[in-house]
């Protein structure tokens, strides 16, 4: 499996497909948004033109009212690399969701269901009390998790406390950090360019989506806020926009701004994987030539 990683906006989409027309081969999709069917423009979901250059798997299979997550995708994931390999060499996956490779890379530690109650009597507290109450009752329960969580991402305190309230074990105690077996060799390519540059090119996708539609699409989708799917970056700002929260200019702004953040957090996570090899989107014959050298070595 060939993981082809990097930001939002760097080009991950056309030298996917250029690799897998090069190596004769098909794509999985690891974006964790671009697998609703609902989300296509805010998601940058490849064009039909480019799903027709190279078949692609796990785009838009899912709706925004199923639930789905990062287990899930590698159950699916890993059925789908089961057949490919059987008829290729090589499989690309490509995206930016970094938990969503990792599952596949070496899967997802196993957690308790968790009791509906129990996390709507959660998320009542995030919305009355705030991001920082959750984080003091996180510090309090699992310090260990504490130091290392994402405290920005409500999502994952979320999840850590549902599953310390349904068990009354630490969150940490869940996280075993033991890479499942797999079948297959794993290479890894992440992409990276100047943050000026990807600034930029981030600036005129937005506005390239806006172009495209978005606004529509956000509106369409407005009365389904709640879910979680629509939690994303490029609808919520189009959505404060319909409350009359800012102006259609500051929320394109904030989409642009929003992304730009996105962007770095991918980085400093792809970062921490040490197995990546880096390069300039634009260095497709170094990628292929570094390809092929680790393919002959395995």
């Amino acid at each position: 499996m060939i993981i082809l990683a990097g930001p939002t906006a760097i080009g991950k989409t056309p030298l996917a497909i250029r690799l897998a027309k090069h190596l004769g081969t098909e794509i999985i999709n690891a974006d964790s948004r671009q697998i609703y069917r609902e989300m296509r423009i805010g998601t940058a979901v490849p064009s039909s033109m480019q799903l027709a250059d190279a078949r692609h798997h796990l785009i838009g299979h899912k709706s925004i009212h199923e639930p789905y997550n990062a287990g899930m995708f590698e159950l699916e994931a890993l059925k789908i690399l089961e057949l490919l390999l059987t008829r290729y060499d090589s499989v690309i996956m490509t995206g930016g969701s970094g938990l969503y490779i990792n599952a596949v890379c070496h899967g997802i530690d196993e957690f308790p269901n968790v009791d509906p109650l129990v996390r709507r009597r959660l998320h009542q507290d995030l919305q009355m009390n705030g991001l920082n109450s959750l984080r003091t009752r996180l510090m309090t329960l699992d310090p260990d998790y504490y130091k290392k969580a994402d405290l920005n991402n409500p999502k994952r305190i979320l999840k850590a406390l549902e599953v310390i309230e349904m068990t009354g074990r630490p969150y940490s105690s869940f996280l075993t950090g033991t890479s499942k077996p797999r079948g297959f060799n794993i290479i890894r390519i992440c992409l990276d360019i100047p943050r000026d540059e990807l600034h930029e090119r981030i600036n005129r996708r937005s506005d390239a989506m806006m172009a495209q539609g978005l606004l529509d699409e956000a509106r369409q989708l407005y009365p389904y806020r709640h879910l979680n799917a629509l939690n994303t970056v490029g609808y919520k700002e189009l959505f404060d926009y319909f409350e009359d929260k800012h102006t259609l200019d500051e929320a394109v702004e904030k989409i642009k701004s929003h992304t730009r953040q996105y962007a770095r957090r991918q980085l400093t996570w792809f970062r921490k994987e040490k197995e990546y090899n880096w390069y300039s989107p634009e260095n497709e014959v170094a990628i292929l030539t570094r390809i092929h050298e680790l393919m002959e070595g395995i």
